[in-house]
C-alpha cells in the first residue's frame, strides 16, 4: 500500500525510532504486530530503537523484554535501548490535556536522554568512518 511504502521510506531515513504500544494480554498490540509484519526484514538495520509500552498492571512490565524486543531484533535493529513501561494510572487524562506522574516524567526524560546519546554516538561514528575513508583514499 502507498501508506506502508511511505512509512518504510521514512524509516529508512531515520537514525532512530521510538516504538510505542499499549499492552494487551501480556503482549504488544495486534495493530503493532500487523504493522511490523508488513515491514521489510532489515527495516531497523543501523537504527537505534527506544521501546515504550503502557499497561494496566505492573505484572506486564516484562513485555518489553520478552515480547517486543525479540521482534525488533528480528527486524535487525542495531541497538535496542532499555525501554519504558508505564502504568495506565501514571497517565492522567484531563479534558484538555494529559498529565504524567512525576516518576513517569523522570523515567521518560532519562530514556529520551539515552536515546539522544545513542543517536549522537552513531552520528559521530559515521563521521569518524567518513574521515578514515577520506584518509585511506588520499
Amino acid at each position: 500500500s502507498p501508506a506502508v511504502l511511505a512509512l518504510v521510506d521514512e524509516l529508512g531515513r531515520a537514525d532512530g525510532v521510538i516504538v510505542g504500544t499499549p499492552v494487551y494480554k501480556a503482549s504488544y498490540s495486534g495493530v503493532l504486530k500487523a504493522l511490523l509484519d508488513l515491514l521489510p526484514e532489515r527495516v531497523f538495520a543501523d537504527k537505534v530503537l527506544l521501546p515504550f509500552a503502557v499497561g494496566g498492571s505492573p505484572a506486564h512490565m516484562l513485555v518489553l523484554d520478552y515480547a517486543l524486543r525479540p521482534v525488533l531484533a528480528a527486524l535487525k535493529a542495531q541497538e535496542i535501548l532499555h525501554g519504558v513501561y508505564a502504568l495506565d494510572s501514571q497517565i492522567i487524562r484531563r479534558e484538555t490535556r494529559v498529565v504524567l506522574e512525576p516518576v513517569l516524567t523522570e523515567r521518560l526524560q532519562h530514556a529520551l536522554g539515552q536515546f539522544e546519546l545513542a543517536l549522537a554516538r552513531r552520528r559521530s561514528g559515521r563521521l569518524a568512518a567518513l574521515d578514515v575513508g577520506e584518509v585511506a583514499t588520499a
